[in-house]
């Protein structure tokens, strides 16, 4: 029975594992990178900020936008806007949209939605090196304390979008 201590090593081998690291997540990450104080996940912010830090359909540099939870993000997906290039496109700074973990800078997002209010996204997605074929729903822009409203101003005009976009880094 020389085999059993070998099977036994074996087996304990096989559930023993180390201890890894967890993912970066889309909360901890857009709570450091922007003036946003909030905890839990990214669906709850929405919440969470009412009487506490302004709220809108406008994206402003150094505001979070909030994704709903769906299906395919069950809690919800928080992203700082780093940077407006026009009415209907922004860049965005977020982690573990493309991959577990990965943090994305630089990556565009587009308003799908009917009224122009960003209530509806597309969001660039590294895999096919476009932006995302689903649209993903949001509740709008959680808004830094003090930010001012020149900030809500497109940092682009319109007709220079495609230049913007082919300037933006591969996302890899």
């Amino acid at each position: 029975m020389k085999f059993v201590p070998a099977l036994a090593l074996a087996a304990v081998a096989l559930f023993t594992q180390p201890a890894m690291a967890r993912p970066l997540q889309c909360a901890p990450y857009a709570r450091e990178h922007s003036a946003i104080d909030l905890h839990g996940n990214a669906a709850t912010w929405w919440g969470q900020a009412e009487g506490t830090y302004a709220r809108g359909k406008t994206p402003m540099t150094g505001s979070v936008l909030v994704f709903k939870a769906t299906g395919a993000m069950p809690v919800g997906h928080v992203a700082v806007v780093s940077k407006i290039v026009d009415e209907r496109h922004v860049v965005l700074n977020h982690a573990n949209w493309s991959r577990p973990g990965m943090i994305e800078k630089s990556a565009m997002a587009e308003d799908v939605s009917a009224n122009g209010d960003w209530s509806s996204v597309r969001v660039w997605y590294a895999p096919t090196q476009s932006l995302g074929l689903r649209t993903s729903p949001t509740f709008g822009f959680i808004y830094a304390p003090g930010a001012a409203a020149a900030d809500q101003k497109p940092g682009l005009p319109s007709d220079t979008f495609q230049a913007a976009f082919a300037q933006l880094p591969s996302q890899g």
